[in-house]
């Protein structure tokens, strides 16, 4: 059986980079602050198992995925850290969670009283480990009542509960305008103070948070998500405020090249015509890499230069224009650096208007990851 790259076509991860950023964020903390590295959506198209074990190893002092199925992966592959499961599981897969010692996000009382019952008929090694979601203004999941909160925080109490977290996630954090915002901090305060002990876990800060409002910050504990990758949370609509690297990179190879002559056409529906005779070289990647066919006409880098994408990005092939004649081998860069010149995950969103999150976790599994990092 052959392992590897079998196709010229990778995702280039700077596992450097990433433990680079968590320092980053550390450093501009408050001391003894915690950071929660979250690693779902196979760590933002980076590679789940690769990404984790880099994170901790970084700094993180655990992981937040989506779903259980991310954190059971997690279990599966030696990663034993604290691990956040942040949506909502159904109450049935709860026992599942407490016996591999994952945590699960709560957002209702009646949650909490169903898996009460399950529990004394089931009768679980482990306690369940919970983290109370509050929703202050997110609108998405958690507690919007204090009494109902507070009930819940009794109930966890029951020794088949551990209560081990709260937290809150913030809609407009990476706004200029903070009337939103610091509605939001005022809802999740109260909250805060209405209970006597406080969790281990306290989090309010996600990425832009903890980019732009660190004077805020009264948790013990950040949940990294976009900025660990090295990416800004608002676009181009705020300067970041630390020295985050990128840590992805989307990289091709030219497969086949040919010149074409003035008059042909190029891909489905001859949308792109030669006006003269030019280079036209073909890449192995496409849509169904994750590289969105709305990008054509767009651009890539081969050898420091800007090239023109011509005619309509294909399923599993796209075709550019070469000012001059390439070898079958070139390296092409749709996403990274090219001699001074760079193509940023914001470039490719405000292209395909989107934002920079989607363009990374639409890359495809079957676009190969390679790592790299110093053996230090």
């Amino acid at each position: 059986m052959i392992n590897g790259r079998l196709r010229d076509t990778s995702l280039i991860v700077n596992l450097d980079a990433l433990r680079h950023n968590i320092q980053e964020q550390k450093k501009a903390l408050p001391e003894n602050s915690r950071i929660l590295a979250v690693v779902k959506a196979n760590a933002y198209g980076n590679g789940l198992i690769p990404v984790a074990n880099a994170a901790l190893n970084g700094g993180a002092n655990g992981l937040c995925v989506a779903i259980l199925d991310e954190a059971l992966e997690l279990r599966d592959n030696g990663i034993e850290a604290l691990t956040l499961v942040l949506g909502i599981t159904p109450v049935e897969y709860a026992v599942i969670a407490a016996e591999a010692g994952v945590s699960l996000t709560v957002g209702s009382l009646d949650w909490l009283e169903q898996y009460h019952q399950l529990a004394q008929v089931v009768k679980p090694q482990k306690p369940l480990k919970v983290h109370l979601g509050i929703d202050s203004g997110m609108g998405r999941i958690g507690f919007t009542d204090i009494s109902t909160f507070k009930q819940a925080v009794a109930l966890l109490n029951n020794p088949e509960f551990e209560f081990e977290g709260m937290f809150t996630h913030f809609a407009t954090a990476d706004s200029p305008d903070a009337t939103y915002f610091d509605h939001q901090v005022q809802c999740w305060q109260k909250f805060v103070a209405s209970i006597d002990h406080l969790p281990p876990y306290v989090h309010m800060a996600n990425s832009a948070t903890g980019l732009w409002h660190q004077e805020t910050i009264t948790a013990n504990t950040i949940r990294m998500g976009i900025s660990m990758y090295g990416q800004n949370p608002s676009g181009h609509d705020l300067k970041l405020t630390l020295d985050l690297q990128p840590v992805s990179s989307l990289v091709s190879s030219i497969a086949f090249v040919k010149k074409l002559k003035a008059g042909r056409s190029v891909s489905y529906g001859a949308t792109y015509t030669a006006a003269k005779d030019e280079w036209l070289a073909t890449l192995p990647i496409g849509y169904a890499d994750g590289y969105p066919r709305c990008m054509t006409g767009y651009k890539v880098l081969v050898d420091g230069q800007f090239c023109e994408i011509a005619g309509r990005v294909c399923m599993d092939q796209m075709m550019i224009r070469l000012p001059k004649y390439y070898p079958v081998g070139t390296p092409v860069v749709l996403m990274g650096k090219s001699g001074e010149k760079e193509i940023t995950a914001n470039d490719l969103a405000e292209q395909a208007g989107t934002i920079n999150y989607e363009i990374l976790t639409n890359i495809s599994n079957r676009v190969h990851r390679v790592y790299q990092q110093s053996n230090d």
